[in-house]
């Protein structure tokens, strides 16, 4: 993967590359489908999309068979980030916390993601204080 920043996605783009990374390379056929499962969209505009998307850098497109194959050129754990970092910027104004304290206030959290935040914590504290080789351990009380 090149250095060169990922382009951000529209909304519509990154439906596609949620069934591109999901399903792994595909034909515009099967995104369109896959697209419309959730809602209509029209073939065309799937095309269209993956086109511009091609122009973004955002997919690769094999042309060795007759019919296209399209494949995301991002990762997704990136793409996420950099969504991620630019949605804090913006309506947390760069706070974690805020978005944390939003999210675990209007979401119902199960018993084993409470955990899993608990043992991220941990893990987080451990690094800061300068013992980045240590492991998370799952026996402790939280």
């Amino acid at each position: 993967m090149s250095k060169t920043p990922i382009p951000k996605p529209t909304e519509s783009e990154l439906e596609i590359l949620q069934v591109l990374w999901q399903h792994g390379p595909s034909t515009v056929r099967f995104a369109n489908d896959q697209l419309n499962q959730r809602r209509e969209v029209g073939y065309t505009t799937t095309l269209k999309l993956l086109q511009l998307m091609l122009d973004k850098g955002l997919v690769l497109r094999e042309d060795d068979s007759k019919t296209h194959i399209y494949r995301a050129a991002v990762r997704e754990e990136e793409t996420q980030g950099l969504l991620l970092d630019r949605f804090v910027d913006a309506a947390f104004g760069g706070s974690a916390m805020k978005m944390v304290m939003q999210a675990l206030g209007n979401h119902p959290t199960s018993a084993d993601e409470l955990a899993q935040i608990r043992s991220l914590l941990n893990q987080i504290e451990e690094q800061r204080n300068g013992n980045s080789t240590s492991k998370p351990r799952n026996d402790e009380p939280a």
